[in-house]
């Protein structure tokens, strides 16, 4: 009858130590395998806008067939919601299998009505796009950051956090201070969520990583858009030179919780442009 060699113990306890190493790298490998790609895209209904406004519920309907599943509202001519009610777009989003998420409004005379009807939606955000009053002065932007505050105490009432989003102009420099920083080091973070649109930071020559680094975890929320740095305009994933592999990899250290895919300018028709840029994320490991 033959026989295998026996291995010696020193042999075993060696192999027996690899296989225990790779049982426990395992699970790591397999997490981090499953996070290499994007699960949940979401769309800043602006990229829409000519859509939403002669359709509504019909542009709804093409965004969940492409596969968004969740949406950030812009403010329109119709009101904040089109021409819904907060209770209607609720319900037409939500049986599409989506869910408003956030959405921008103009802090003004009807600042109450829009966060009573943001909790009507049960969205988590509400956004300005704006500072309080024009100026591009230092003690203009400390007050703005100490506005800001007061409307995220408005807000947390309801459950819901108040935000600001970027565009370029806030990059300036004056008195050797970044303006942006200003609303970063003063406001509430506690009460002021800052949503960075990556795209006009980079636009305006400045750097997110710089901002992930410095102030980590106060960009919950992103607008991801590609940039045409030279013309200034927004362009299909993949065509400009914004780095969205790299922005994401590092939407841990942001402290990212939503992102809404945002595109102001098409080379084709809005959907096919959003269509391409959805594809692009699909497909993109990071």
């Amino acid at each position: 009858m033959h026989t295998t060699p026996t291995k010696s113990r020193r042999d075993f306890l060696r192999s027996s130590a690899l296989l225990a190493a790779g049982s426990l790298l395992l699970p790591e490998l397999a997490r981090s395998a499953a996070n290499t790609r994007v699960k949940t895209v979401g769309i800043q209904l602006y990229t829409v806008r000519k859509e939403m406004q002669a359709d509504a519920i019909g542009t709804l309907q093409q965004l969940a067939k492409i596969g968004f599943k969740e949406l950030e509202s812009a403010r329109s001519e119709k009101g904040n919601y089109y021409g819904l009610e907060p209770k209607e777009i609720k319900k037409v989003v939500e049986d599409l299998g989506m869910k408003l998420v956030s959405g921008h409004i103009h802090v003004d005379k009807d600042w109450q009505k829009s966060i009573d009807a943001a909790a009507e939606t049960g969205q988590k955000y509400l956004i300005s796009a704006v500072l309080p009053s024009a100026g591009q002065t230092v003690e203009h932007y400390q007050a703005s950051a100490d506005a800001f505050s007061k409307f995220g105490e408005d807000c947390k009432k309801v459950n819901i956090s108040f935000g600001y989003h970027n565009h370029d102009t806030e990059f300036q420099t004056v008195d050797r201070k970044v303006l942006y920083d200003i609303l970063l080091d003063r406001a509430d973070p506690k009460l002021v969520t800052m949503e960075m649109d990556l795209g006009w930071v980079i636009a305006a020559g400045h750097d997110p990583f710089y901002y992930f680094s410095k102030y980590p975890g106060r960009f919950p929320l992103w607008h991801l858009k590609d940039m045409d740095k030279e013309k200034r305009q927004s362009v299909e994933f993949g065509k400009g030179k914004v780095d969205i592999k790299k922005l994401l990899q590092h939407s841990k250290q942001a402290g990212l919780k939503h992102f809404f895919l945002e595109q102001e300018e098409y080379a084709h028709t809005a959907f096919e442009s959003v269509q391409e840029d959805y594809d692009y994320l699909a497909k993109l490991d990071y």
